[in-house]
């Protein structure tokens, strides 16, 4: 995998919302879910696991949207309602970064998929590891490990 050029910019799609990526990712993914499939409107969503003192949102006031629940939310721009990341309260030192949202996505590979038991037959992602469903909690620091390995 190619180094990540840091720090990276982005923004939603009509950039009333712009976000700046400045640590590396923990982990990158692909997910599966059924819900990440309405979310995104295709066959997975993507996922960059940012340390949350490496991402920060640098114009305009993202609105949550999609899931609205106690733990996690998902962040979008009120405007264009562009899916830009996610936040799980009980874990706030990570952030979820979508990273088609960022200028440069062509460093982006991802290394685990999740939900496979509901990815489309046609949908193929080179991930490396795969998952039915999520990893374990304990599984993560494996994971993450092996990552930053492969990441270089």
């Amino acid at each position: 995998m190619s180094n990540i050029p840091l720090p990276l910019s982005g923004s939603c799609r009509c950039g009333r919302v712009a976000i700046r990526v400045s640590k590396p990712p923990l982990i990158t993914s692909v997910c599966h879910c059924r819900a990440c499939q309405k979310m995104s409107s295709s066959a997975y969503s993507l996922t960059a696991v940012v340390p949350a003192d490496g991402f920060e949102v640098t114009r305009g006031e993202p609105v949550i949207g999609g899931l609205h629940g106690p733990d996690s939310h998902h962040w979008f721009c009120g405007h264009c309602m562009t899916w830009m990341f996610t936040r799980a309260e009980a874990m706030d030192w990570f952030v979820n970064v979508r990273p088609t949202m960022l200028d440069d996505a062509g460093w982006f590979r991802p290394y685990m998929e999740t939900y496979t038991s509901t990815r489309l037959p046609f949908s193929e992602t080179g991930a490396l590891e795969s998952f039915a469903e999520f990893p374990d909690f304990d599984a993560y620091e494996g994971l993450m490990a092996r990552y930053a390995k492969w990441a270089g």
